[in-house]
């Protein structure tokens, strides 16, 4: 399959960050995480589900995000994921941490 020449690929870390910044606002079901993290890049980003939900149960071993089944409006079970408060301060770490790559990278892509 080709790859659309808008999409980006993620940078291994990246996607812990963007579930996690996502789940901030309010907790969301791993099919919603995924729409929210296309929708908000403006669809340059897609994140597979082989990804995605690998990605959601480590985060939820790491104690950053908790899990819970809920019956949708449509009558549908779905596990919904939440941040936790430690889930908020590894949130903080993250973007720290990716501001600090984004100012190497752009260092490194326009040198003085």
């Amino acid at each position: 399959m080709a790859k659309e020449p808008n999409r980006v690929e993620l940078l291994q870390g990246t996607l812990d960050m963007l579930i996690l910044r996502t789940l901030l606002f309010a907790p969301m079901h791993g099919h919603g995480i995924a729409k929210h993290i296309q929708r908000t890049s403006d669809e340059a980003l897609q994140v597979e589900h082989g990804s995605l939900y690998p990605a959601l149960h480590r985060l939820e071993r790491q104690g950053w995000i908790a899990s819970r089944w809920e019956t949708t409006e449509r009558g549908r079970e779905m596990k919904f994921y939440r941040l936790t408060a430690a889930g908020r301060k590894q949130l903080t770490i993250e973007e720290s941490k990716w501001k600090q790559l984004a100012r190497a990278i752009g260092r490194v892509m326009r040198p003085a």
